[in-house]
């Protein structure tokens, strides 16, 4: 009797998207599943709802029922307190799966990121978040809570900030910028006095997608994004700082994993970057910054592999490595 095939599922659910990813116990993609928001702190029934059609979906275009799945991990972004986890624990049992274990998105990024058990990791997506394992195994998060609790940046809050700028530069309290143009094209506005009325008169807030108006207006040389993009680094750099002082970890050589679209992808001219490694440097000479460039459901699955009993090896965590968001759609490259 030939031996039956283990299968593992790793989910990463953060504010804008939720992937689920099934991996048998070689590391072969079987099936991925999608939805949409995660957060329960922005929406708890949508982010149970997004679960739900990530899971089924993975499970679906796998052909495997839940009891199927020897360990599935789930990387939540909002997993962040006792409080959450009396939310999550609960909707994640409701998906009817055997065993299952919950952690913050931070968790899953790290692992995804460094060959490392300790480092740091820094997320800059939809918000922001820090946290970091030293050498000896104790952790730290450092924000991830908003901006009334000393964080700054991420998709929602930079948004924010270009349309401040561009209101600002309209109203004459702050220099002209590139920012005005790109931003009533992008909302489709004849004017920057049309969207100010407009935005007034219904109680609009800007896309998050706005923030990603930066990369290119920087590239042109914009004062005013460049100077937002700094800000968003140093303030990340802060919270990396903050992480080595708490684990004392400010002699030690290690990793600072860089997650988050705005890191990984709209990040390309490595300004956000460069202010992160100045202030993370003055703490910890000997860290060194990495962009993760794997998804991060790979670390969601990696732990739930080892929790399920399996050894990690290099050419399964390789063959992990392969899934990425051009090729997701067709499972058959991924094997």
């Amino acid at each position: 009797m030939s031996k039956r095939m283990k299968y593992y599922l790793g989910v990463d659910a953060g504010g804008s998207k939720t992937l689920a990813v099934i991996a048998d116990e070689n590391g072969r993609i079987a099936g991925i599943g999608r939805g949409g928001n995660g957060n329960h702190q922005s929406d708890r029934r949508q982010a149970e709802t997004s679960l739900k059609e990530a899971v089924s979906g993975a499970l679906r275009t796998a052909g495997l029922t839940e009891e199927q799945i020897e360990f599935a991990w789930f990387g939540l972004a909002g997993a962040d307190r006792e409080s959450d986890y009396l939310v999550l624990r609960p909707m994640i049992a409701g998906l009817k799966l055997p065993r299952t274990e919950i952690s913050c998105d931070t968790t899953i990024a790290l692992r995804a990121g460094t060959e490392n058990a300790y480092g740091i990791v820094l997320i800059c997506g939809s918000g922001v978040n820090c946290s970091g394992t030293n050498q000896a195994g104790k952790t730290f998060q450092c924000g991830g809570f908003g901006y009334l609790f000393g964080d700054f940046g991420g998709g929602y809050d930079l948004s924010v900030e270009v349309f401040r700028s561009v209101i600002r530069a309209f109203e004459g309290r702050e220099e002209a910028t590139v920012l005005s143009e790109k931003l009533i094209g992008l909302l489709d506005y004849a004017s920057v006095a049309e969207l100010r009325e407009d935005y007034l008169d219904h109680s609009r807030q800007p896309p998050i997608g706005v923030a990603e108006l930066l990369f290119p207006a920087a590239e042109e040389g914009d004062a005013t994004a460049i100077r937002l993009l700094v800000k968003q680094g140093e303030e990340l750099g802060l919270a990396a700082a903050a992480t080595v002082r708490q684990l004392d970890m400010g002699q030690d050589a290690f990793e600072i994993v860089l997650a988050g679209s705005l890191l990984t992808k709209g990040d390309q001219a490595g300004i956000i970057r460069s202010a992160i490694e100045r202030k993370a440097k003055e703490a910890a000479p000997g860290c060194t910054l990495k962009v993760l460039n794997r998804e991060p459901v790979v670390g969601a699955l990696l732990w739930a592999m080892e929790r399920g009993g399996l050894r990690i090896t290099r050419e399964l965590t390789t063959r992990l490595s392969h899934i990425h968001p051009n090729i997701i759609p067709n499972i058959q490259n991924i094997q």
